[in-house]
């Protein structure tokens, strides 16, 4: 690959922008190239960050060294599978795709070819800039809470796979055993989506995680409390700001830390660290990205069958 490797990214949706911007601002990557079946709308992303507008998959992917996949969450697999198909390294945003089955395929292609895939799970990079996943105590019970207003964001998953699927994989980060049952209740909304949700999830060592998400609240709300035997941690994504109980050391001024203050950023830059060799993996792997995907839809299901 060449030093300074292009970045392409499929979908100008907002979350494509971010993603476009990060290339454009990274050291060691340029912003390529920008798909969309809009070309007007990819043009409009890729221009100012001196990229090319595409609307043709093939002509994108030979345009580009690695590929960020921020399309509709529907489409996430048949993206990443071919850019895999052609030797390019994905990123893909949450989640890695809407089954399990393609998750798997995506997962399998990659390491076929000895590809790099990582996922878009960023509160794993604000949970690592305050020191949540060094805590060496099992703990007994998470309470998150992750509401927002309405938007034509993402109405092509439910709001588990856009909203709670972020607060699934820290669960799984933080807690070693597995999921054993799930539980939940919800509320469709009028296109026939879950677009309000409260499920309660048991581990095998007898960890509770709570997870409650809308996308009909009237204002954003992302909290989370994880209690433990020695004391809670309770965090407001929001606010960003931390109350630790607990005897361990975590930094209160997370939000101040190169992490805190991009996350995203750190998300890309550990997957182009990944891509050129320089650390092992990305920050989420794709192995990971399928198991909060799978409990997602153990909740999905647990919703289905409430009724």
């Amino acid at each position: 690959m060449a030093e300074s490797l292009r970045g392409g990214v499929i979908g100008a949706g907002v979350f494509g922008g971010y993603h476009a911007r990060q290339y454009a601002r990274l050291p060691g990557v340029v912003l390529s190239a920008v798909l969309d079946v809009d070309g007007d709308r990819a043009a409009a992303v890729a221009i100012p960050l001196g990229g090319r507008a595409f609307t043709d998959l093939a002509a994108f992917l030979d345009a580009v060294d690695v590929v960020t996949v921020a399309s509709p969450a529907s489409l996430h697999a048949e993206h990443a599978l071919a850019a895999l198909a052609v030797g390019k390294p994905v990123y893909i945003e949450k989640p890695i795709a809407t089954s399990v089955a393609d998750g798997e395929r995506v997962r399998a292609a990659a390491a076929a070819r000895g590809l790099v895939v990582a996922c878009g799970h960023q509160e794993r990079v604000q949970s690592r800039a305050m020191g949540l996943l060094d805590i060496p105590e099992p703990p007994l019970r998470l309470e998150a809470l992750r509401h927002g207003p309405p938007s034509d964001r993402s109405r092509d998953v439910s709001a588990i796979l856009d909203l709670m699927i972020h607060d699934i994989d820290l669960a799984l980060a933080i807690c070693a055993a597995d999921p054993v049952t799930a539980e939940g209740e919800g509320r469709l909304s009028e296109d026939g989506v879950w677009d309000i949700a409260r499920a309660e999830v048991g581990f095998e060592d007898g960890f509770t995680a709570i997870f409650d998400v809308s996308r009909q609240a009237p204002a954003r709300k992302r909290t989370m409390r994880i209690v433990y035997p020695s004391g809670d941690v309770e965090i407001d994504f929001v606010a960003r700001t931390l109350r630790n109980t607990t005897p361990f050391v975590l930094n209160a001024d997370y939000a101040e830390t190169p992490d805190g203050q991009d996350p995203l950023g750190a998300s890309v830059a550990g997957f182009l660290a990944a891509v050129r060799g320089e650390t092992a993996r990305p920050i989420v792997t794709a192995e990971e990205a399928i198991r909060a995907l799978d409990l997602a839809l153990a909740v999905e299901q647990a919703l289905a069958d409430q009724g």
